[in-house]
């Protein structure tokens, strides 16, 4: 049986069974696949990947980055670029991006192989940037300007991503995970119920939502009370019941590693170019602190 994330959330008076929470494509791409590599262009050279990954790091919480399955295939196909701005629409080419049948396909695959392969070990979650990030994202890649989306746009977005999530329904998917952390954009405060129509289909499938938090604040509103997990680096809002304490920045600059309370982990991003000494040590620090 697979596992799900609920399983490691902590229960009323008990501890959370996440000790640490690894975000490291971007470093595990380049050390095992190189800049130029492309672990996206089957399911079989995914596993391959993933796998190595997997032995490397041995993290708590099995993760599949759909927002970089959707940029390689998008970069291995660049006619449907043209596709993205057949109209004015600010969710247009967020909706064309997330329609396409053969990253779906792919995705599908992935989850399929990666879950043989984890035998219900770990959960596996799907992380996709939030519904306003990729917004932003797939406009960039259509050549369109950075202005901030409008809150229609954002529900529109939602909608695209939770028919997205509910197309690999039928697979052991253990927990979603929503981005609003990227640095190179930023939408102010998140406003949880615009990402209503994505939260709806979590709970159907009985999915636990995550959400990493960015540099903006989130609105304290009811839909940000049925947020499961919360990660970031500031002050939490009174939501979550587990919260991923990002100590990205406090252990790579040689900084005391905070106490965890019991319905808290670890979070680590580690950076691309980091040395895997470097890593390795700071992994056990994490792991004994």
């Amino acid at each position: 049986m697979s596992k799900n994330l609920a399983d490691l959330i902590a229960v009323e008076n008990a501890r959370v069974n996440i000790r640490t929470w690894i975000k490291s494509f971007s470093y595990t791409k380049r050390l095992l696949v190189g800049e130029s590599g492309d672990p996206w262009e089957s399911a079989s050279k995914f596993l391959t990947y993933f796998s190595q990954a997997q032995g490397l790091l041995k993290p708590d919480v099995a993760v599949i980055e759909v927002g970089e399955l959707f940029d390689a295939w998008l970069l291995r196909n660049q006619s449907i670029k043209a596709e993205l701005t057949g109209k004015r629409k600010r969710s247009y080419p967020l909706r064309k991006l997330l329609e396409q049948s053969q990253p779906r396909e792919l995705l599908a695959e992935i989850i399929e192989a990666v879950l043989a392969q984890l035998r219900g070990q770990l959960p596996l979650v799907l992380s996709m940037p939030s519904p306003g990030y990729w917004l932003c994202r797939a406009n960039r890649a259509a050549g369109r300007d950075d202005a901030a989306p409008d809150g229609d746009s954002i529900e529109d977005s939602a909608i695209y991503l939770a028919d997205l999530a509910r197309s690999v329904s039928s697979a052991a998917v253990g927990g979603l995970l929503l981005e609003e952390s990227f640095p190179d954009i930023d939408l102010g405060s998140s406003d949880m119920e615009l990402y209503r129509p994505l939260i709806n289909v979590a709970k159907h499938y009985r999915w636990p939502l995550a959400l990493r938090m960015g540099a903006g604040k989130a609105v304290d509103n009811s839909a940000l009370q049925e947020i499961d997990v919360l990660i970031g680096a500031g002050k939490f809002p009174h939501a979550g019941s587990a919260q991923g304490i990002d100590v990205t920045n406090v252990v790579f600059s040689g900084e005391q590693i905070p106490e965890l309370c019991p319905t808290q982990f670890y979070f680590l991003d580690i950076p691309k170019e980091s040395k895997p000494e470097h890593v390795l040590e700071i992994l056990t620090k994490l792991k004994s602190a």
